[in-house]
């Protein structure tokens, strides 16, 4: 009885991960598939219909790394920088959607910034003997508090923006995949070594070990 729930529980651990990874990959195919501009990409007509909408998936994807990969160039000139002040400049005199910009800009440039703190993460007594995880952004308020994000679980989308006094931070030797993965899942896995499953063998399988 036990070896059969072993097995099963083994391989669910190798499957589901494998499963969500594909429904995730879907989903944004699905989406990229379904933007307004993909039906004016023309191919050559040699291209099976069935692998229209892969192709032209494939097409947008390299074009947006190359466009990624030359403004990033550009903007290491004087032209890119005046360029990116020209446009900041149109878009912060428009009420809403500069508020749109600037947080997204923000949150880029916090994210892709490199720092030793970015995302670094550390644990926060909330309570008397409750710790909660929670993540450094690497900014610092005027008066000297650390701001943290303390993601929930398992929806990490969600959280608290937090402005801690630094003596409060408990600093942890975790990685952030580490930290994640335990959010993630609801504080059911705490490392990357996978899930131990306890099982106890059946009296036959015993007497077979000891045969042998």
């Amino acid at each position: 009885m036990s070896t059969w729930k072993r097995d099963v529980a083994s391989g669910l651990v190798v499957l589901i991960p494998l499963v969500v990874l594909a429904f995730v990959a879907s989903w944004l195919y699905q989406k990229l598939v379904g933007l307004p501009f993909m039906e004016d990409i023309n191919l050559p007509p040699y291209i099976p219909a069935d692998y229209v909408p892969l192709v032209r998936v494939l097409i947008v994807l390299v074009v947006f790394a190359m466009l990624t990969l030359a403004v990033g160039y550009l903007m290491r000139t004087t032209i890119g920088r005046l360029g990116e002040g020209a446009i900041d400049g149109v878009i912060n005199r428009i009420p809403v959607i500069r508020v749109v910009y600037n947080a997204s800009k923000l949150a880029v440039e916090t994210a892709l910034s490199g720092t030793e703190d970015l995302q670094k993460p550390v644990r926060l007594e909330v309570w008397n003997g409750i710790r909660m995880t929670a993540f450094k952004t690497g900014k610092t308020t005027s008066d000297g508090r650390e701001v943290l994000f303390m993601p929930t679980a398992p929806n990490i989308t969600t959280g608290f923006v937090m402005e801690v006094e630094p003596h409060r931070i408990e600093e942890t030797n975790e990685k952030v995949e580490e930290a994640l993965t335990r959010i993630l899942s609801a504080g059911f896995a705490e490392t990357n070594e996978g899930v131990d499953i306890n099982v106890t063998e059946e009296d036959g399988i015993e007497d077979l070990g000891r045969m042998n």
